[in-house]
Parts: C-alpha cells; structure tokens; sequence
C-alpha cells in the first residue's frame, strides 16, 4: 500500500509528488498518468510561472536546469481597443521585477518543466505508471483504493487527485462543482518575429476577449487568443493565410513580419469551482479543484499553490505522527486553498465579462480604471507582488522559497 497515489501526471502531479517526498523521503509515493509515456515531448506550448513558484522549483533543485530555457517578462502593457484600431492607447504598465534580478514571472516551454519533474522524480524513487485512468474509487476507513483501466487496483493512505478540469475522480469522490461555459475559446498558438521583443509582454482587451502576448526566447512569442467559440473553431479549421491574416491584424507590426511555429488549438473556456476540496483521503489540486479563465494567466500558479500548502499540511502531519489521510488534517488544507482559489475565480470571471465587451460606457469606466492604477506607483507595486506571488498573505514556505 502506498502512502500517497497521484492521479495525473502534468506538472501539478508530479510537483506534489516532489514536494512531499523531498520533505518526507520515508513515505512511498507514486504517481498514475493517463497519457502514454512520450507525449509529453509533443507539448510546444509554454507556460507563464510566476515569482514564487519557481522560489518552489528552486527548493526542488530544478531551476538551474530550467532557467537557460526560461524567457524573464520584464515589462507587461495593457491596452484596451477594438481589433480594426490603427493606433491602440497603453492604459497601464508594468514593469517586471518585483525583487532584485527577479522578474515577476517567466515563460517556461511546458515539455521543459515536465523534463525536469520527472527527472527529480526519478532521482527521488517516485514511481511514474503511464496509460493508466482511474476508473473506480473505494474508500475504506484506514485506505483508499483506486481501480485502473487495465483492471489493477491500488491502494493508498492518501490519494491526490490532479486529472484536470474534467476529472473523472472529482466526480467519482461524489464532489459537485460550479461552473459555467463563457462561449469562448481560447487559442494557443506560437509565433516567430523578425524583432526582438526585450521581454515584454502584452494584454490587448478587444471585444471578444483579450489577445495576450507572451514573450519566448529566440525572437518568439506565445499567443493565447480569445475569440467566440465558433469563430475560434473556424479559425483553427481553416485555411492558413486567412488565420495568419488575422492574426496580424491583432499583432500588429511592431516586431516585422510573423511566422506561425507549429500547431494552433482551441481550448474551451469556462469556470469551475469544486465545492469541496477534500474528502476523506482524498484531496483535490490543481484544475481539478479550479479551472479558471486565463485572463489573469494565474490557472496552472494556482495549482502550484495547491501543492505548496497541501505539501505542507501533509509533512507536519505525518512528523507529528498523525494520519495523512485523516480527513481533520485535510481540512487544513482546504481552509489554506478555497478562499484565495473562490476569490481568483471570481476576480477572472469578473474581469472577463468586463473587458470582453464593446459597450461604451463599460469601456470608458473600466479605461479610467486603468489609468488611474498606472498612476499610482504604490497601487502598481501591489498589484504586481500580489500577480508574483511575492506578496500574498500567509504563503506556503516553499512559495517563500523554504524547505518544509
């Protein structure tokens, strides 16, 4: 029997893992992934992490290996105008470092972040079994038992659920959630330009959602485009030249001439909140417990939070000899997360319907918002310690870059 079983292998999955066994080498922790082995390899896309999440990835004695492939977003301007706009106003500026030499956030190319979990993995003896889906839950009162798609079952102390926004675990532990669709879509894409970008990174409101461009080594950057759901559809489906054409009218040409790297995908966007974050042995992290809109890029930052505290809930427990999967210590856990992740979704969705939209007196309000943050270098710096992590009230230590 295991100690800790971690359904689901993305970035979430095995940072729990890590952060766990790191502080606690004694306990036996395994990790269950659905996708085949490899695949992990195809993923082109790239992630923004913030300050104090790789504080967290320094702990685990990975940022080293990361950093050469890490682009620092140094700058970030917010502009709101409609995409045919020949010149959009900057409302609001940012610049990137919230401590010295430390920017408040980098782009991470995902297969670079999954490299070196599963490498630190390896070297801490945690177990990774691929292609496997949880497909049944059992729990008893000092266990709990997950039934895999090939027919095996496993049995641990504690079970973690990090399968995603669908998980099917949430489900099968009887956990409701909120949620609704936005009608849109959000497509990821990543480009090469003729220019340097010098780390900045842009947020363009246009009236079907935000345009935001993220800057990547090598002259490139990631887009993450929001557009109506059937336009983005349409635009994924079809022809190249029309979707570069578009493309370039919400760009610009600042940076020369644009070439698509890769594959585009849409994403469907929505909210969803778990009602619950625990239950007995059993806990939620990362998307299972939240999915949010990606307006505010926090999404996978929060699930890093999820497992800086659960970590931490977990390792005190198990050094005062109490059970880990106890639900009174879980609940620890759930009080540390649901406020901050409720507020974050409720910020996001707010946020959204605000700026997705081409009503003239919103557009005037919320312009005259910005502006006045902009001007107001103490307002500025809180928000930006508060969108680094650096700021945030009771932070778990490896947030603040402490063992545990």
């Amino acid at each position: 029997m295991q100690d800790m079983l971690v359904v689901g292998g993305g970035y979430v999955g095995l940072s729990a893992a890590v952060a766990v066994k790191q502080a606690a080498p004694h306990l036996d922790i395994a990790v269950v992934e659905a996708a085949p082995e490899h695949v992990w390899q195809k993923d082109m896309r790239a992630s923004a992490i913030i300050a104090a999440a790789t504080k967290m990835l320094e702990v685990f004695g990975i940022w080293g290996e990361i950093q050469p492939e890490a682009q620092p977003i140094t700058k970030m301007i917010v502009t709101d105008s409609r995409t045919a706009d020949p010149v959009r106003p900057v409302f609001l500026t940012f610049d990137g470092e919230v401590e010295d030499g430390r920017p408040f956030a980098h782009m991470i190319p995902n297969a670079v972040l999954v490299r070196a979990l599963r490498g630190v993995c390896d070297r801490l003896g945690i177990e990774i079994r691929h292609g496997l889906s949880a497909t049944g839950l059992k729990t008893e009162e000092n266990r709990i038992s997950v039934t895999l798609s090939d027919g095996s079952a496993l049995e641990s102390r504690l079970l973690v659920a990090c399968d995603g926004v669908r998980s099917k675990l949430r489900d099968l532990a009887g956990i409701k959630t909120v949620s609704w669709d936005y009608g849109q879509s959000g497509i990821v894409v990543t480009v090469e330009h003729e220019r340097p970008h010098n780390g900045c990174a842009e947020e363009h409101f246009l009236p079907s959602g935000p345009f935001a461009i993220l800057p990547l080594t090598n002259n490139r950057s990631s887009l993450v485009w929001t557009e109506r759901a059937h336009d983005a559809d349409r635009l994924v489906a079809g022809d190249d030249l029309i979707f570069e054409e578009e493309l370039e009218r919400r760009f610009g040409h600042k940076l020369g001439a644009l070439k698509v790297i890769g594959e585009r995908r849409a994403f469907p966007l929505g909210l969803t909140l778990a009602r619950a974050f625990v239950a007995p042995r059993f806990a939620l992290a990362g998307d299972a417990a939240h999915g949010i809109h990606p307006i505010s890029g926090q999404g996978l930052n929060l699930g890093f939070k999820d497992v800086a505290a659960l970590a931490e809930t977990i390792v005190e427990a198990d050094r005062l000899g109490l059970d880990i999967g106890s639900i009174n210590i879980l609940e620890r856990y759930q009080t540390w997360r649901r406020f901050d992740t409720f507020r974050m979704g409720v910020t996001t969705d707010v946020l959204n319907r605000l700026f997705s939209n081409d009503v003239m007196p919103v557009r005037i309000a919320r312009d005259v918002g910005l502006g006045i943050v902009d001007r107001i270098p103490g307002l500025k710096s809180f928000f930006i310690g508060q969108a680094a992590g650096i700021a945030a009230r009771n932070n778990p230590r490896l947030l603040a870059g402490e063992t545990i």
